[in-house]
């Protein structure tokens, strides 16, 4: 029980609130009037343009308005008894409903409701963000009292109606309605409007799609609320219920849901640019000016959808640049944007499993590595000071037990090698050398750092790859190339800044090793990793996959395009050896898509580098007597002889 003391001193604060309120309110609402109008149709709008400067979206969040009059009565109802049914008769803000929750929120001690008009709620959408301080407050008041006396209760709703959240990446009713039912927004009917209208509180929980069973309670406490409300008869809402609703959970056009993950990395990018403002206020709406690639993105997507198809529960993500200045040309946060809007492209860490190798062997070849240079593939145990050992294993524990090439342990990607050449070269060496690269995500000087047991981003593991496809630039993946506001007027551009940080001539005999990835001439006691592959290229390209318990990767390039390929479960579930082939043929198949009727480049030999026909497995020198003979790569003077130094044998003892 409450005793009356703490009553009454709550009901003195309670009155000190409503004065207040009515104060700031009527303050407010007088300088509204006479304060410049808000351009809410234009505010926080987007037009995105492709690479070459086509519109591919408009809105925002919506690339359909419609007038209110072209809205179905059932849902302007429905939405009204739900968010707001005192909308027509107040100037912003319900104040009989504010004093009541106030009330409501003092008396308990708790916050139990709330009391945010349709106004504030569309305010909020266009131009604030959803933090709490009490300048965004301040500012919510302001922009709502401005908006109500400037604007008729039909234009505030029917903008409103035109931009909030339906959910699966549907904003605004028309797209909603498509989406849902496969209508037009005038012809839904009161069961329709009435499920649609319980969606916006809450997207991931009230869509029909996800969760019908919650989705038609929430439509039924709708249709109790409409009835209380006067909106319509109990018999009415009856035979709401009673009508069986058609979901069809599919746009009659899918360019839009074909590219809301590159869109929402529009938006992640365009929010770190620190010279257009947090809000769209003033500007009036943007025009982004990206590097979007119809080509590249339907590639993309057709060859998830195509490889992905009969496994409903893995996810995946990718990107398509050009790694010779850094331009994403498509990308994919996840395989299907109405079923999941969390973009795995730029929000997610996962471990990287053996694409991790090639930057610890191009820093072996920085210290003296060749594409011949051996170790033994062989269990091995590797003890360190205190007696702590580590022991790692070849997949599916195939180890040659003779000495093996460089070339021949990129190829199988060789755990047992890439370890001890990570021993050999000092465990900060592959740190220094990431960080070289752009990666800024943590790595640990650790034994198993080169078999990718720390989490790397998407981007920062294509940028750099990248640098290894461009003869050693160092480039930084982006989306954005000019921002103008809607009036033409230059906001930003980007500035390439290309720094080389690599040799080209290491680059390239690192690329030419990648290519023993899918090269038959390595079959021998193992396989090419991704050999399954190689009926699918058409072209060269340098490949490396990675795969950890949870997680599948490949990326691979040529001197036009890079492409990076991630499967996985978002609950990191295991994933089943038939599944590591899910990124390889993806891979495949959305690169050879956009390269198709293009000329499939390679890089030009450097003049200090020689190629030299080797036995592949051991990287020895050729002679007549050879079974099997490769060409492999290497600075002059460094050449391979018959007589090879096993590195292993002099200088690392286990």
């Amino acid at each position: 029980m409450i005793s009356l003391k703490k009553k009454k001193k709550r009901l003195k604060v309670f009155i000190f609130f409503v004065v207040l309120l009515l104060t700031f309110s009527l303050a407010f609402y007088g300088y509204s009037k006479i304060s410049p109008k808000l351009e809410i149709k234009s505010a926080n709008n987007i037009e995105l343009y492709d690479k070459n400067d086509e519109l591919f979206f408009q809105g925002n969040g919506s690339n359909a308005w419609v007038n209110l009059d072209d809205i179905s009565i059932n849902l302007k109802n429905a939405t009204l008894s739900t968010e707001d049914k005192n909308f027509y008769k107040h100037f912003g803000f319900d104040i009989p409903r504010i004093l009541k929750s106030l009330w409501i929120n003092i008396t308990s001690g708790e916050t139990k409701q709330g009391a945010s008009t349709i106004t504030q709620q569309y305010v909020k959408n266009l131009f604030l963000d959803f933090d709490k301080t009490w300048e965004r407050k301040y500012k919510e008041m302001w922009l709502t009292l401005n908006m109500e006396a400037h604007y008729k209760k039909d234009e505030i709703l029917e903008g409103y109606l035109n931009t909030i959240n339906y959910g699966h990446g549907m904003y605004g009713v028309e797209n909603a309605a498509d989406y849902y039912f496969n209508k037009k927004a005038k012809d839904l009917t009161l069961a329709e409007s009435t499920m649609l209208a319980g969606i916006p509180k809450s997207p991931s929980n009230y869509s029909p799609l996800i969760n019908p069973e919650i989705a038609k309670k929430r439509q039924k406490m709708i249709l109790e609320g409409m009835v209380r409300n006067k909106f319509i008869t109990k018999d009415k809402m009856e035979e709401a219920l009673k009508e069986e609703l058609k979901l069809i959970g599919k746009k009659s056009t899918s360019k839009l849901s074909t590219v809301m993950y590159y869109h929402d990395a529009v938006i992640n990018e365009l929010e770190k640019i620190n010279s257009i403002p947090k809000s769209f206020l003033d500007t009036g709406g943007l025009k982004i000016y990206t590097n979007y690639d119809e080509k590249a993105q339907t590639s993309l997507e057709e060859s998830v959808n195509k490889n992905l198809n009969n496994n409903k529960n893995i996810q995946t993500s990718g990107i398509m640049m050009n790694p010779n200045n850094g331009e994403i040309l498509a990308l994919i946060g996840g395989r299907d944007y109405t079923k999941s809007e969390y973009n795995r492209a730029i929000s997610s860490k996962r471990q990287i499993g053996s694409t991790m190798k090639p930057l610890l062997y191009y820093a072996a070849l920085e210290n003296g590595f060749t594409s011949s240079t051996s170790f033994t593939s062989e269990e091995t145990t590797f003890t360190f000071s205190n007696n702590k050992t580590y022991s790692p294993k070849n997949a599916g524990e195939i180890y040659g037990h003779i000495p093996i090439s460089l070339a021949t342990a990129i190829s199988y990607s060789d755990n047992i090698y890439a370890i001890k050449t990570h021993m050999f070269l000092g465990e900060e060496t592959l740190v220094n050398f990431a960080k070289r690269l752009g990666i800024t995500s943590k790595l640990e000087e650790v034994p198993s750092l080169p078999l990718g047991t720390n989490e790397v981003g998407l981007y920062e593991l294509t940028a750099a790859y990248a640098a290894f496809a461009n003869n050693g630039y160092k480039t930084t993946p982006h989306i954005i190339n000019k921002i103008e506001d809607m009036d033409g007027n230059v906001l930003y551009t980007y500035k390439e800044e290309k720094e080389l940080i690599l040799n080209p001539s290491l680059t390239f005999i690192l690329s030419e090793l990648l290519t023993t990835t899918y090269d038959k001439t390595f079959i021998d006691y193992n396989y090419p990793t991704v050999l399954n592959i190689a009926p699918k290229l058409s072209g060269k390209y340098a490949i490396k996959s990675g795969t950890t318990d949870t997680d599948s990767w490949t990326i691979g390039y040529n001197p036009d395009i890079i492409t990076t390929i991630w499967c996985g479960y978002d609950d990191n579930t295991n994933i089943s050896s038939s599944e590591y082939s899910y990124t390889k043929n993806i891979w495949a198949d959305a690169t050879e898509a956009y390269l198709n009727n293009q000329e499939k480049k390679w890089y030009k030999i450097p003049s200090n580098v020689v190629g030299v026909l080797v036995e592949p497995i051991s990287g020895k020198e050729a002679t007549a007597t050879s079974k099997k003979k490769k060409i492999l790569y290497y600075l002059k003077g460094t050449e391979p002889s018959t007589d090879q130094i096993i590195f292993d044998e002099i200088d690392i003892k286990n």
